[in-house]
């Protein structure tokens, strides 16, 4: 695809690099790239993205823009709050560059479509807050063939990867099972303003590699990034050969069985109340130390100074490992977090740590004040 005089002159920078010049331009411009998600990732990394010529540029997000999303996702003013995301972020890139096309997909990812979408682009990048989304970009990439930059934040760290196939492991081969990377959201433990623009960019960099064919990906690579210390970090990993999507004998063979996969590793098989039983329970035991459950709090101590349940105790999940012996082995343990999706990792970790009875509640703190206390403040 032969580049216009106006593209010669807003690429000029790109050709004056041997590893780029025309060729490589060119090859932009041909180029189809999918962002999952226009979020904290997905704003810088869309925007670098279309700047860089992409000829084609999808954007995946059904959601709506929150003023709690202006600290962070760029892509967005105080006059898009309230409007799609996917919609509004195809006129902001399109405003930056009208040399190329935006393509706005304002529907949900999921297994019943997330073929078709990604099987119309040469490169995903998923900038998605969602691990379970997390798990299906990767195995759909993986069924497809279609190389990712995977990325991930959480308060002041970051981490990213690339998957190409053929060539190294996916990401299933760095997180096996959902457990060992569950983090809460930007929404339940907070992020630096500035981190997703340090990793959207470093994905956008990635994607241009991948679909020139210059440099070394991060392929077989987790590139950390902790801001508080300014300090990168790189940790090799392989190809698992029991991987359940890319290794020799794959269990996933659909997204069919991909979503049922992610379901069964995030749900578990430990109870859960809702809000009402829990209250029942609470109520029923009279205060009795042999029949009152232990709640613990998973949040982080400045979400629980905000508001918690009565009689709970603080232990923030990233804490819990270290504090398990604080649990009893014999009684029942109840977890509670913001939304339900903390507390079911800190059944899985207590219930490796010899803790006997565990459960937590369905909803978290956001089910109990609208289903019991409304009062209650939820940070």
């Amino acid at each position: 695809m032969a580049l216009s005089a106006n593209e010669r002159e807003r690429y000029s920078r790109h050709l004056l690099l041997p590893e780029i010049g025309e060729a490589g331009q060119e090859k932009l411009k041909a180029a189809r790239v999918l962002v999952v998600g226009a979020g904290g990732l997905g704003s810088p990394a869309s925007l670098y993205l279309a700047a860089a010529g992409i000829g084609t540029l999808g954007i995946v997000d059904h959601d709506r823009v929150d003023l709690s999303n202006l600290q962070r996702q760029l892509l967005f003013d105080t006059a898009s709050v309230g409007a799609g995301k996917a919609v509004t972020a195809r006129a902001r890139l399109q405003a930056l560059n009208n040399e190329i096309n935006v393509v706005a997909h304002a529907v949900e990812l999921r297994a019943t479509n997330a073929l078709e979408l990604l099987g119309g682009y040469d490169c995903i990048v998923d900038g998605s807050d969602r691990l379970d989304t997390r798990y299906l970009v990767n195995d759909a990439c993986v069924l497809l063939r279609r190389p990712l930059v995977s990325a991930a934040i959480h308060r002041f760290e970051g981490q990213a990867m690339t998957y190409i196939p053929g060539q190294g492991p996916c990401y299933r081969c760095l997180f096996p099972e959902s457990s060992s990377a569950v983090a809460p959201n930007c929404a339940e433990a907070g992020v630096l303003g500035v981190l997703p623009g340090m990793l959207g960019a470093l994905q956008a960099t990635e994607a241009i590699k991948v679909l020139l064919g210059i440099g070394a990906p991060l392929v077989g690579r987790l590139m950390t990034f902790d801001a508080l210390a300014m300090e990168w970090r790189e940790f090799r990993f392989k190809r698992r050969t029991d991987c359940v999507v890319c290794g020799t004998a794959p269990s996933i063979k659909t997204l069919t069985d991909s979503e049922a996969t992610c379901r069964t590793e995030i749900t578990g098989k430990w109870p859960r109340f809702k809000p009402a039983e829990l209250q029942q329970l609470l109520q029923s035991s009279g205060g009795a130390p042999a029949k009152t459950p232990l709640l613990v709090d998973v949040r982080e101590q400045h979400e629980y100074a905000t508001g918690h349940l009565a009689g709970s105790v603080n232990i923030p999940l990233g804490e819990l490992g270290q504090r398990l012996p604080e649990l009893p082995t014999d009684s029942a343990v109840v977890f509670i977090c913001r939304s339900g999706r903390r507390s079911r990792t800190a059944c899985e970790l207590a219930a490796r740590g010899g803790v006997r009875s565990v459960s937590d509640l369905e909803g978290g703190l956001i089910a109990w004040a609208a289903a019991i206390d409304p009062s209650i403040k939820v940070a």
